[in-house]
């Protein structure tokens, strides 16, 4: 839709009113495996809220007791996720996907707000190397591994074939290991979902044998107002053979799937997810949980288990009471970006569970996520209360940093890609 430029200029004067939301400690709404929601709440616009940006300075994120973090690459081109290969070098992808054209003048004042939380910098569609080769844990190394790729999210190597979820396709390169730039062009494995692309992150992961992978494709709206013919494909975690890219739908009814990970002891798929907007600055929560194949999460329809969106016409009770409760809720609107497993195996307080990377809030007064998070688990499951990781990406009222991608190296820190200040961080335990 082409707005007019009286349309235009009324939504500047309505955004230019919206005041960025000072850094509190707010109430972040139903959180855990038993939430309680609150009902829903509609209005002509939500609540909006971002901290202004500032750089880092002499600041740094906070981490607990007995951890150090440092910046080991800076001045990246938008680090989204990151890979640690079997010889402990880091591919970083690096890239900004495409907007989707607005509908209303309520998705033009939103765009305004959300561009206000984000860097100016050109998205490097690229993949960069980073190592470290004396140890040292400060990664003097650093090449372009891959150039000219249509915004690359999820990563994946299986053996020696490393796979890149672009915008527009999932394609492989054949890797070898050590080498620091990829030395032929990547191979097509399957199209993905990429018109319109509201949602145009693609998440990835590989199964323990490498013959499937899992691609995360979110919705083409915040919930069906663009029709439910274009979101053919989408919603949902796909399954492609690794061999022939064929592709099949594994589980639906995902809003936003923008993480996928395998828990280690289980084997099972896990997602975070980011759900829908406009119900209120607590409802609905995002969330992690296991993928289960063949099962449907309630997009649009429905959200955390058979709760019917009021919104969705024309209603679909079968699709209601099919939902399948997620697992365990995170913050409303907090857009979990990141998911990683410990993989220690040990007992102490960081060695079973889940890390994830929460971007941040932009549509309620006080902003909700912008860190990193611990959720516990225990045989296989969620058993407590999320611990905050890494924290202090606000401060004073300013931005220093969103957290994006998050994975756990051979040494067991955790890597952290920041794409508002082009950083990625190493969170090290004491040794």
């Amino acid at each position: 839709m082409r707005l007019t430029t009286k349309v235009g200029a009324v939504a500047v004067a309505i955004a230019a009113t919206l005041t960025l939301a000072a850094v509190g400690n707010p109430s972040s709404g139903p959180y855990g495996a038993q939430p309680e929601l609150p009902p829903p709440q509609r209005g002509l616009l939500p609540n909006m809220g971002i901290a202004e940006p500032a750089p880092w300075g002499d600041r740094r994120p906070t981490v607990p007791h007995g951890w150090t973090i440092s910046a080991i690459a800076t001045g990246l081109q938008i680090p989204r996720q990151t890979l640690v290969l079997p010889n402990r070098d880091i591919l970083v992808a690096e890239g900004k996907g495409k907007s989707a054209p607005m509908l209303t003048p309520k998705d033009y004042i939103a765009g305004i707000i959300k561009s206000k939380g984000t860097t100016p910098v050109k998205g490097g569609d690229r993949l960069t190397l980073l190592r470290d080769a004396d140890g040292d844990g400060k990664y003097e190394g650093r090449w372009v591994y891959a150039e000219n790729l249509n915004a690359p999210y999820g990563l994946a190597l299986v053996d020696n074939r490393l796979y890149v979820a672009n915008q527009d396709a999932l394609v492989r390169f054949d890797y070898q290991p050590g080498q620091t730039q990829a030395t032929a062009a990547p191979v097509t494995v399957t199209p993905l979902p990429s018109a319109i692309n509201h949602h145009w992150t693609k998440a990835l992961a590989a199964d323990a044998e490498g013959r499937f992978l899992y691609v995360g494709i979110g919705s083409n709206s915040n919930v069906g107002e663009r029709g439910m013919a274009v979101e053919e494909n989408r919603a949902m975690v796909w399954q492609v053979e690794a061999n022939s890219g064929a592709a099949r739908p594994f589980a639906t009814g995902l809003r936003n799937p923008t993480a996928l990970a395998f828990e280690p002891g289980s084997a099972q798929l896990w997602a975070v997810v980011n759900e829908r907007d406009e119900l209120g600055p607590n409802l609905v929560p995002d969330y992690l949980t296991s993928v289960r194949e063949g099962s449907f999460y309630g997009w649009p329809y429905a959200y955390w288990g058979p709760n019917a969106d009021p919104r969705v016409r024309p209603h679909d009770a079968q699709k209601v009471q099919a939902t399948v409760r997620p697992d365990y809720a995170l913050p409303s609107h907090s857009a979990p970006l990141g998911l990683a497993f410990a993989a220690s195996g040990g007992d102490g307080p960081f060695d079973e569970g889940a890390f994830v990377g929460m971007h941040g809030s932009w549509n309620r007064e006080e902003p909700a996520g912008y860190k990193v998070v611990f959720v516990p688990f225990r045989e296989g499951r969620p058993s407590g209360a999320a611990v905050d990781f890494v924290t202090g990406f606000q401060a004073d009222g300013k931005t220093m940093g969103r957290p994006v991608g998050v994975t756990v190296d051979p040494q067991g820190a955790l890597i952290v890609a920041d794409d508002l200040s082009n950083t990625v961080w190493r969170v090290t335990p004491a040794r």
